[in-house]
């Protein structure tokens, strides 16, 4: 299950999307979101969906490394769907005793569903086609208004950029840990819930230590290379647009005003 969890990683491709401004992807990312949400019928979901189609051949990714990040979330979205289903009123479609399946609700589990499997994908689009120089680049340029606010950007940013960036990491650490306590006799698989949970025990112990450990090594590393913080910091690359990124901003806008536009009409 921890090897299917594709958020974080990087793929490298010679792609269109990989050589965009990060900034550009980051604000892609929020307007992915925002018409996911906005999305509630038909047309607007032919839209969404085309639109992702057209990213992931874009991206250059194979669809199936992408996919591998859905089987993570399944436990979440069934639950999601569950509670759709069964606690949504509306006209009746089924019933048996004390259980009630409306046609609202059904609307919403199938809704929930497909929201949640093209969030997964398309948030993972970002990480998948930018570099995590470039992503902690793009997120302090993003940011760089608050600045005068007093916030530390920087900060943010590298820390936003370090997190994302321990998820692979952990998930190798984690496969090396049940690995080696597998080896030793533990069980993870059989058992109740309750059992499970204690079994887990033996593998969440050496994978917190191996955080710290691995977060106090990053520590030393910086301080060592005299990290004092984004003040006067230069960029060996300096991110700049290109008619690339402009064309890749007006279609994001064109995208979005559609998705409004059709929950608006329909």
């Amino acid at each position: 299950m921890f090897r299917d969890i594709t958020i974080g990683q990087y793929y490298p491709a010679d792609s269109l999307l990989h050589y965009m401004d990060p900034r550009v992807k980051l604000m892609g990312t929020l307007v992915w979101i925002i018409a996911l949400f906005v999305m509630d019928n038909i047309p607007s979901f032919i839209l969404v969906t085309g639109f992702l189609i057209l990213i992931i051949r874009l991206s250059h990714v194979p669809f199936s490394f992408m996919a591998k990040g859905l089987r993570s979330i399944m436990v979440l979205v069934l639950i999601a769907a569950i509670f759709n289903l069964f606690f949504t009123p509306g006209n009746a479609v089924f019933e048996w005793k004390a259980i009630t399946i409306t046609d609202a609700g059904i609307y919403n589990a199938v809704i929930m569903m497909v929201r949640m499997f093209y969030l997964i994908i398309g948030t993972s689009i970002m990480t998948l086609t930018t570099t995590p120089n470039n992503l902690t680049d793009g997120l302090e340029t993003a940011l760089a208004p608050l600045s005068a606010l007093h916030v530390p950007v920087h900060e943010i940013a590298m820390m936003m950029s370090i997190a994302l960036r321990f998820i692979p990491i952990l998930i190798d650490e984690t496969n090396k840990i049940m690995k080696a306590q597998m080896a030793r006799g533990a069980d993870f698989e059989s058992g109740n819930i309750i059992t499970k949970a204690k079994n887990m025990i033996p593998l969440l112990v050496p994978l917190f230590v191996s955080a710290f450990r691995r977060a106090n090594d990053l520590a030393l590393a910086m301080e060592a290379r005299c990290y004092s913080g984004g003040d006067g910091r230069t960029k060996m690359n300096p991110l700049h647009y290109t008619g690339n990124d402009l064309w890749g901003y007006a279609a994001l806008g064109i995208f979005l005003a559609g998705t409004i536009a059709l929950k608006v009409l329909f």
